[in-house]
């Protein structure tokens, strides 16, 4: 079927994309007035700015300067390892060395390098003007870089974490990790994944909600997809890492004792709650590397995508499997056979989809005619590594295998195969590809060669002697190594590759500084790529947002760029004197309503900056301070929201050809409604992770965990959560009567804060306390992340108070309303989860 013929979502007539493109000369001024409202930073704008085309240029590269930091970290430690008994480092030091290394690759650049891609590339690909909150990729990118490199200067001081990446208790409980090492990896890396969860609530509304009209999801970009999965995952994976640091912070810090033995814990929980998230990890860093493998692949061979949606279900497939895998990492934990059966299973079966991927670029190349430049190069270099690195993951799936290279160098060496070949490579191929994008100049493709194979031929010499030595029997993590092993060769290869790799790196360095110019006109096309992307941009992206009718747009739609630079199609213009973007419809993108974007400010600067400072000053125990940081923080994001929808715009404007859209919107069309949704997501899997914890100690704790018996509380507990949801959802009834609807929120807001006392009152009166037992820790931790989502609603029921007083509530303007009411709501749904839970299992207990 073709655009116009098939069913419509929203009831907009398709018919109106015949009229496109125009006929017919534009306006004047019409240009102009893109370049002044989409101006360039001046100044202290260069802080402020909030073009994705700026952040996205600043996001990669603290990506890739995190990269360098950590390969210097690993030249150190190939230093110290290159012989036997080497004292380059002391063992302390090393292991602060090898734990900064681990996390910073980890945290701080495979997960933000494609994140930070996705935020560069995805307004393009989708000819969006922006994403569609730019102030939230702007305050994340803000986050991540102060949070990082705060992080990262610890290891100057001797405050370094030195538990490794994984940080397992016992060994990082006060116990045998006394000072504030480990406080720096708890704090920091929870409050970094809180920066990737906000892109990622970003990704997802961007590629659902802003995609040019008729990039129906049968024609959205292959990268898209990709991203779209990538940031579905870290919705569902990165809760469970945030819960696990912080009830390990809460152990030191409180003496809860979630993981002490002695007093009902188990270590056991950490491993489940840290590799729930740490294997799917493994494949969100995979899945946007693939997207863009997939992309580049079909440019470099001239041809398009063999099995396109083969690819996509492999995507969707790997985001499934992948949970279903965590266990891989505890198969010597003692766990049930049964168990390790099951998820032995579940780490090979993920390799299917990974080999329809490799088979479908292996058949684009192949039926193409395959150019050996620079991107061409990395891509056939990472297919080759990341098929070694796969093939080892297979055998480490199989059990007996694995008892014997579990926590050797095997492990080390298949690990970096897959990394490298599976996100360094291709995000090495992707700046290589997408540079003209973004530059006025491309990179050297003199130098690119010289960069490829540098780094093509240290990683091999790095990584596969490990594979030996590994077998050999030499375990991971230690600082140093007897003599007389034979394990002096093996180690000194790996040292040597290690820094002919770094060499390839310095290279690439030389070459972007000689040849990156980003932020003026771009170099063109020059691997005749056929995404919206690669069509005539400036600062405002494209200067109108075309209707798209195929997978290669610039490829198959004739005179494309030339009707889009002349203004005949979507938004030629700017009709709502501002900065504004479309909103499609998620599965056929049909126009919806305008969405106007923000124009820069520093309050989400400022919101980044106070956030960090709370989670630093929190770690260096400075209380007072990080109170008042918080404060801050507060005051930056509400001023920052205060005028999202402060004045209306006009009812509706013409977007191109006499199409009239509205300028402002409400519920599951707005952006807004959509964003707080998936917020929504985020907590309920922080809530299913707490009921996981709380059911597994439960589980292998050899005494009745009782419950509070006094019946009429808890039916009082239960009246009000119930209570609030009714109250949130009639304020939404009442908008038309902004002091009643304001009173009826403000109420639920009471109601929600009254349960969660009187629930944490009959915990008290039971006398039961958090340091005594595992159940006091777990129950009192659950009831303080229900308080600071009490703590949230009060903050909405004052900011809500606020705007009926400076006269923002009414029926013209439901969307502030209408989130709260919904956030509101899910926070009395689980006071009521709180409620139960602990109730039917003290029933369930023989």
């Amino acid at each position: 079927m073709s655009a116009v013929e098939e069913p419509s979502e929203t009831g907009f007539d398709r018919t109106l994309y015949d009229r496109f493109p125009t006929k017919g000369r534009r306006p004047k001024g019409e240009v102009e007035a893109l370049e002044e409202i989409w101006c360039g930073p001046k100044g202290w704008q260069w802080i402020t700015v909030i073009n994705n085309n700026y952040v996205g240029v600043y996001y990669v590269g603290a990506a890739m300067l995190f990269f360098v930091l950590a390969g210097v970290l690993a030249l150190v430690m190939r230093t110290q390892l290159a012989l036997p008994l080497q004292g380059v480092l002391s063992q302390e030091t090393y292991n602060q060395v090898f734990t900064m290394h681990g996390t910073v690759m980890m945290f701080l650049f495979a997960v933000p390098a494609v994140e930070a891609l996705g935020v560069l590339l995805l307004p393009q690909m989708l000819g969006a003007r922006d994403l569609p909150f730019p102030r939230l990729s702007a305050y994340a990118f803000w986050a991540y870089l102060i949070g990082g490199l705060a992080f990262f200067c610890s290891i100057f001081f001797g405050l370094a974490p030195d538990g490794g990446w994984f940080m397992y208790p016992p060994l990082t409980s006060t116990t045998y990790s006394p000072g504030i090492n480990a406080d720096f990896w708890l704090l920091g890396i929870g409050f970094i994944e809180i920066s990737a969860i906000a892109g990622a609530i970003e990704i997802i509304v961007g590629v659902l909600k802003t995609r040019a009209p008729g990039m129906s999801l049968d024609k959205l970009p292959i990268f898209a997809w990709a991203m779209l999965v990538f940031a579905g995952m870290i919705i569902i994976a990165f809760p469970s890492v945030i819960l696990a640091t912080t009830l390990l912070e809460l152990e030191r810090a409180l003496n809860w004792p979630f993981f002490d033995a002695a007093r009902g814990g188990d270590p056991m929980l950490w491993q489940h709650l840290f590799w729930f998230f740490g294997h799917p990890e493994v494949y969100i860093i995979f899945l946007p590397a693939a997207g863009a493998m997939s992309t580049m692949v079909a440019a470099v061979s001239q041809t398009k995508l063999v099995g396109h949606w083969m690819v996509v279900l492999a995507f969707l497939a790997t985001g499934f499997i992948s949970f279903g895998v965590w266990a891989h990492h505890m198969f010597t934990t003692g766990m049930p056979g049964t168990a390790i059966g099951v998820f032995s299973a579940a780490s090979m079966a993920v390799s299917l989809p990974a080999g329809v991927q490799v088979f479908s670029w292996i058949a684009t190349v192949a039926s193409g005619k395959m150019k050996f430049n620079t991107p061409g190069l990395f891509v056939l270099g990472s297919l080759l590594i990341f098929v070694m690195g796969g093939l080892t993951g297979v055998m480490a799936a199989m059990v007996p295998f694995d008892w014997q290279a579990h926590d050797t160098y095997f492990i080390v060496a298949h690990l970096h195969y897959v990394l490298i070949g599976g996100m360094v490579f291709p995000l090495f191929a992707a700046i290589y590809y997408w540079t003209p994008m973004s530059s006025s100049r491309p990179l050297s493709e003199h130098l690119g060669r010289w960069v490829f194979w540098l780094m093509f031929a240290g990683m091999h010499l790095a990584f596969l002697p490990m594979h030996l030595s590994g077998l050999m029997g030499m375990p991971r993590r230690v600082w140093t190594y007897a003599p007389g092993r034979d394990l002096e060769i093996p180690n000194l290869i790996s040292t040597v590759g290690a820094f002919l790799f770094a060499v390839g790196v310095l290279v690439w360095i030389i070459d972007m500084c000689r040849n990156f110019r980003p932020f003026g006109a771009s170099a063109g096309n020059p691997y005749n790529g056929g995404g919206l992307e690669w069509l005539p941009s400036e600062l405002y992206s494209i200067r109108s947002i075309p209707v798209v009718t195929s997978l290669y747009p610039v490829w198959d739609q004739k005179n494309l760029a030339r009707d889009v630079v002349a203004g005949r199609y979507f938004l030629p213009g700017a009709p709502t004197g501002g900065r504004e973007t479309l909103v499609t419809s998620p599965l056929n993108a049909e126009p919806q309503h305008l969405l106007p974007m923000p124009k820069p400010s520093g309050w989400h600067v400022w919101a980044a900056v106070f956030t960090a400072g709370f989670f630093l000053l929190l770690t260096i125990q400075a209380y007072a301070a990080s109170v008042i940081s918080a404060v801050l923080a507060i005051v930056c994001v509400i001023r920052w929201c205060w005028f999202l929808d402060h004045p209306l715009p006009q009812a509706k404007v013409d977007v191109g050809a006499g199409i009239q859209l509205k300028t402002y919107d409400s519920g599951p069309t707005s952006t807004g409604w959509w964003a707080m949704v998936i917020t929504l997501v985020v907590a309920g899997m922080v809530l299913a992770m707490s009921v996981f914890s709380y059911v597994f100690l439960w589980s292998r704790s050899t005494a009745p965990w009782p419950a509070p018996v006094n019946l009429l509380p808890a039916l009082t507990t239960g009246g009000l959560n119930l209570a609030a949801i009714a109250l949130a959802w009639l304020a939404n009834r009442m908008m038309k009567r902004p002091l009643l609807a304001t009173l009826l929120m403000v109420l639920a807001g009471a109601a929600v804060a009254a349960a969660w006392g009187l629930d944490l009152n009959g915990w008290r009166e039971a006398g039961l306390k958090a340091s005594m037992s595992a159940q006091g820790a777990i129950v009192y931790a659950m009831h303080a992340w229900q308080g600071f989502f009490v703590g949230v609603s009060a903050l909405m029921a004052l900011y809500v108070v606020l705007r009926w007083a400076f006269g923002y509530v009414g029926s013209d303007r439901p969307a502030t309303m209408q989130l709260i009411g919904l956030f509101l709501a899910y926070v009395a749904a689980q006071g009521l989860v709180l409620l139960c839970l602990p109730r039917l299992l003290a029933l369930a207990a023989p």
